[in-house]
């Protein structure tokens, strides 16, 4: 049987992954966001005709050309692709640890 300071302690295991988790989730949504505008903006430099384009680069806009930025947007996109895998993964992690201490407290009721 699990004494009241153990199930304190279990307890306040489970705020901090419920805070990891709430943290993972808001980054996932932050990467999701960036991985929409990066395809927004692949798809719009296909869409023209032009064969320079900007890129905002801190307080500027550089002019490349149209091949440089779809690389560096292709490049941004493996990226983020891969950050995001990253967070996904310790997503899956933290559930599982949530879901033991769930388990040990379950377990600790029926005793």
């Amino acid at each position: 049987m699990v004494t009241q300071e153990e199930a304190q302690q279990i307890v306040a295991q489970a705020q901090v992954y419920q805070q990891q988790m709430q943290s993972i989730l808001t980054q996932k949504e932050t990467i999701k966001m960036q991985q929409l505008e990066i395809k927004k903006a692949s798809e719009d430099i296909e869409k023209t005709q032009e064969q320079h384009a900007y890129k905002i680069s801190g307080p500027i806009l550089i002019k490349c050309t149209k091949e440089e930025v779809r690389k560096e947007l292709a490049e941004k996109s493996e990226l983020i692709s891969t950050r995001l895998q990253t967070l996904e993964r310790s997503e899956k992690r933290v559930r599982e640890k949530i879901e033991e201490i769930r388990e040990k407290l379950s377990k600790s009721k029926l005793e």
